[in-house]
Formats: C-alpha cells, structure tokens, sequence
C-alpha cells in the first residue's frame, strides 16, 4: 500500500508540473506577442481617442519696446509684433453615441468601438470691433479614420483645411456677435473614449455632453466626472454630464467593458488543475478502500492523463473558437476518456456513476468557476469542504489501520 503511495504521488507531482509548462506556455504565447498585436489592432482599427474642444481666437499687433548701445547710447527701438487672443465659448452642446464591438487577435480580445460625434460650441467675439477668426479643431487621436467628418458655421458648410493633428478654418466675426461651430464624424477607436476640458484646471460655461452606449457594464475610470443624470435605455445607458459653470481639472471618460480573455484564462485553470486532480485522486482512493477495489498505479497514471488531456485541448482549441464552446468540447473529449477507460477496469457503473461525477464536479465545474471573476476562491473553498465533510462522514467509522494491513496482506499473496 505505501509502494502505491508513493507512486500515486510521483504520478501527480509529474503531472502537477506539466501543468505547470503548460500554464507557462500559455501565458507567454498570450502577453510575449500582446503588444504586437495590439499595434495591429491600433494600426487597422484605432486608438484610443482623446476628443478636445476646439478653439477660435484672432491676432493682433502689440508694440515691443527694445534697447540697444550704439557708441555708448541707449537707443530704443520699438516694433510690432503678432500675438493670440482666445474668444470665449459661451456654450457647448454635444451629442456622442458609442458601439461596442469587440475583435479578438491571437488569444486576447480587444475592446473597439464605433463612435459618433456631434458637437455645436458658440463662440462670442468680445473684442469690440470686427475679427477675422481662426477656428482649431483637434482630432481626438491621429491614428483614426474620420468618416462624414462636416464643419458647419451657424448652419453654412465651412471650408477647412486639415494634417494630421487638427483642421483649421476661418471666419468672419462681427463685433459683440456670436457664432456657431459644429462638428460631426463617425469614428472607431479602442479601450476608451474620453472628452478633455485642457490640460490642466478649465473653466467651461453652459456645458452638455449627452452618450449612449449599446452596453451595460458602463465603467468610469479614475479621475473623470461621472455623469449628472443616467438612466438605462434598452441593453445600454442614457448619461449626460451638464454643467453651467465649471471649474475642473477632470475629464469626462468611459472605459469599454473587457470581454472574458481566453489566453489568461486558460493559463489559470491549467495552473489550477492539480488541486483539480487532488480531489479526484482523493475521491477515488476513498471510494475503492470502501469498496475493496484494487486499482493498480497505472490506472492513476491514465486517469492523470485524462485530465491532463483537456488543459492541453484547451490551450490550443481557444485560437480557433470561443471559449465557452471550447470548454465544452474539452470537458466531453475528457470525461469521456475516463468513463470509457474505468468501465474496462472496473466496470460501467462504477466508471459513470462514481469516477465520472467526480470528474464533472472536480474538473469541469471547478475549472468554470474561474469564469466567474470573484467568485472562484469561494466555489472551490466551498467544494472543498463539502469534500471534506463527505468523505469525513462515509469513512467515520472505518478501521483504517485493518484496511491498510489488509492492503498489505493482499499485494504479499498477490507478489
């Protein structure tokens, strides 16, 4: 019996560290090629896009006094030179609608979506005379595409020029009038969206912002405003941030919600899988001591096998389908290993009814609660004192010390 111990042990020590490789393997096929791929997702899709509010402002000329030393006499000179005023934006009214649409390179998924913007600013000349006035609009990320990008100005197309950073036009403004730029596009970006006021502590008048979202895990990251008003609408939500005299140095954000990633998760139930096999092991050994079945090391080694078999399936299968079919297909191609296995070692009840519920509990429902993000320390903590108190009461009153010399006695008769 201590023979068989101990080769029960090597078996799942050996095993215990091919799961270990095999984790390993994942996890680096997983984050090595990560941030290849996320270029790539960047370089066909987007970015994340930062949208800033545009500005108008218009030029003037100062006069600069300077002195120089001529044969040992201050001179002075005075010049002019060109400086920037910014108009004030009285008021801001934007409309923003973001889709999720997740897109998956190698073993990770990513978190894109489809925007689309709209936004109206009325900008107020205050200098007191007529100003030919430049507007600026920046493009929230470089690496985008714009489609059905307009500028109009109090309704009138706008004729802009553009580069890679910004668009720039111009407009004629009357003294102490009021003018209004809007800006619409539909664009695709990825992780976040995010509307900055400035770069550092801004000032914003009459504000609104309205987004929908077609999903529900909405999530405000760290350092934005979270909205003033949000109500559900179908599978997303209706949020708006409105504001009549802002003083802030926070954005507004959203963060796309992470779909379930099956490189990672896959690497954790393979480096989970021995406490998996622990509990079968120990099932099956109490299970044929109170039955007086004798199971030879080589039937563990298999069985070992078994379970091995459906972490290496998963490894691979998961580049090919999704997760959750994966899954499945992984635990029939192994639970059917086991059953039709033992049902020729020890027979067809005891293989389905016993080793394969084992297999169910301790394989498949205890690798899926890492599905549950949370919850996994507590459902296998939970399994594993049902366990406890399962085989605590069918072997209360078990004589362990007999059954171990009778062990003893039948592999001597059987040597």
């Amino acid at each position: 019996m201590l023979r068989r111990i101990i080769a029960l042990v090597f078996i799942f020590s050996c095993t215990a560290v091919a799961w270990g490789i095999l984790g390993a393997t994942i996890f680096s096929r997983t984050y090595n090629a990560g941030p290849g791929l996320r270029n790539k997702v960047q370089s066909s899709w987007g970015s994340p896009q930062v949208q800033k509010p545009p500005s108008a402002s218009y030029s003037y000329l100062v006069a600069k006094e300077t002195t120089t030393t001529i044969d040992g006499r201050s001179v002075e000179n005075v010049t002019k030179e060109r400086a920037w005023a910014t108009l004030p934006t009285d008021r801001s009214d934007i409309d923003v609608s973001i889709r999720l649409e997740h897109r998956q390179k190698g073993l990770l998924w990513y978190s894109t979506y489809r925007v689309s913007f709209s936004g109206s600013y009325v900008f107020r000349n205050d200098s007191g005379q007529e100003q030919p006035v430049s507007l600026y609009w920046p493009f929230p990320s470089e690496k985008a595409i714009y489609d059905e990008l307009a500028l109009t100005i109090d309704g009138q197309p706008l004729a802009y020029k553009s580069d890679k950073a910004a668009i720039t036009a111009t407009a004629l403004m009357a003294a102490g009038s009021t003018r209004t730029l809007r800006v619409t596009y539909r664009s695709q970006g990825l992780d976040t969206w995010e509307y900055e006021f400035g770069s550092e502590v801004s000032q914003v008048r009459d504000f609104r912002l309205h987004m929908t979202t077609d999903f529900g895990d909405i999530d405000f990251p760290d350092n934005s405003l979270s909205p003033t008003e949000k109500r559900p609408s179908g599978q997303g939500w209706d949020l708006t941030w409105r504001y009549q005299n802002l003083v802030s140095g926070y954005n507004i954000a959203m963060a796309m919600p992470a779909k379930l990633q099956p490189g990672p998760l896959a690497g954790q139930i393979s480096l989970f899988a021995p406490v998996s096999l622990f509990f079968f092991f120990f099932v099956m050994f109490i299970i044929a001591t109170l039955r007086g079945i004798d199971r030879h090391p080589m039937n563990y080694f298999f069985l070992a096998a078994a379970f091995f078999s459906f972490h290496l399936l998963l490894a691979y299968l998961v580049d090919h389908i999704s997760i959750h079919a994966a899954f499945v297909i992984c635990s029939i191609v192994s639970v059917a290993l086991v059953v039709s296995y033992l049902r020729l070692v020890v027979g067809m009840r005891f293989a389905l009814r016993d080793a394969g519920l084992a297999q169910f509990v301790y394989l498949v429902l205890f690798s899926y609660a890492f599905f549950f993000k949370g919850f996994t320390g507590l459902a296998v903590t939970i399994g594993a004192i049902l366990t406890l108190f399962v085989a605590m009461q069918v072997t209360g009153r078990l004589n362990w010390s007999q059954q171990f010399r009778a062990a003893a006695t039948e592999s001597g008769h059987a040597g």
